[in-house]
Order: structure tokens, then sequence, then C-alpha cells
């Protein structure tokens, strides 16, 4: 174990590849957030996303400045937004949707009353958009959920910038 400072002494300054190689000790699932915006499909995809409230059901995810999707999602017309959990066979949906794209007919798309969300993942949220929260750099997107559904598939992991499985 690292420790970044000792006991009765102020902490350093935390640098950002620091503080990103300390929290990629956290293993996590991959998203890939959806919505539709001007009769086109968009996604992004996004490892920080956590449940908040079971009542009412609150998801949030946070999502970087630079990033297309928070122009869409910050359109007052973009009222929904999905977000789907990838199997452990869908790495290739993660880097497509992290802005390496591959082949668009391979993203098995589907749509649930007008909103885009992706097939053969683990799970599958329709949120409705309730509020954009400023947060540094990024900007976190709480959701209320009103449609679910899931399978009991591997997830895809993410853990110290390596993709991971189960098992």
């Amino acid at each position: 174990m690292t420790d970044t400072h000792r006991a009765g002494q102020a902490a350093p300054s935390l640098t950002p590849t620091e503080f990103r190689e300390t929290l990629g000790r956290f293993a996590s699932g991959v998203t890939v957030v959806t919505a539709r915006s001007a009769g086109e499909r968009r996604g992004m995809t996004a490892n920080a996303f956590v449940s908040v409230s079971l009542t009412p059901p609150l998801i949030l995810v946070s999502v970087d400045h630079r990033a297309h999707m928070l122009t869409l999602l910050g359109d007052d017309a973009v009222t929904h937004f999905g977000v789907n959990v990838l199997s452990a066979a869908q790495r290739h949906l993660s880097t497509h949707f992290a802005g390496k794209p591959g082949p668009e007919e391979g993203v098995p798309w589907f749509e649930h009353e007008g909103l885009p969300l992706i097939g053969g993942t683990v799970a599958q949220l329709v949120c409705r958009k309730e509020r954009l929260i400023e947060a540094g750099d990024h900007t976190l997107v709480l959701g209320h959920v009103e449609y679910s559904r899931y399978t009991d598939d591997d997830p895809l992991l993410y853990f110290r910038g390596q993709y991971h499985e189960l098992g």
C-alpha cells in the first residue's frame, strides 16, 4: 500500500495522474450511455456510473466537459437517456463508443419507446433526465429510472486501466 502523506502533515497536492492511478484500483463495470439527437443515435462509454437511490430509483453518470454527449444531454429537448451495462463479450462496444469507432453495423441497436439502447447487454436502464450538476471538469447527470431489464450474463469489468472478466 502506498501512502501519499504522513500523519500530522498536510497532504501534498495530488496530481491528476496520481488520482487516476489510485481510482484505477476500484473495479467498475462498463456502461454505454445512449440518447437520440435530431433523429440520430449517440453513445458514449462511461464507467463513472452509480446508483444513487432506491426510492425513487435514481442513478448518476459523470460526463467529461469535452464529451459530445454532454452537449446532447444538456439540450432541453433531450428528456431521456439510456444506460447499457456491457457484457463480457462486448469489449468492442466499449472501445467503439470511447472514440475508437468500429463498423456502425456492429452495434446491436434497438429502440425502446424511441430511445436507442444496445442489445446483448447485461442490463439496460431508461432514465428521465432530472438534473445536471457541475462538478470540476465533469458534469453529473442525474437520471430517474423509468424502465429496466437485465440478464444473468457476466459483465465487462474495468480495473487498473484494463478490461477484465469475472472468474
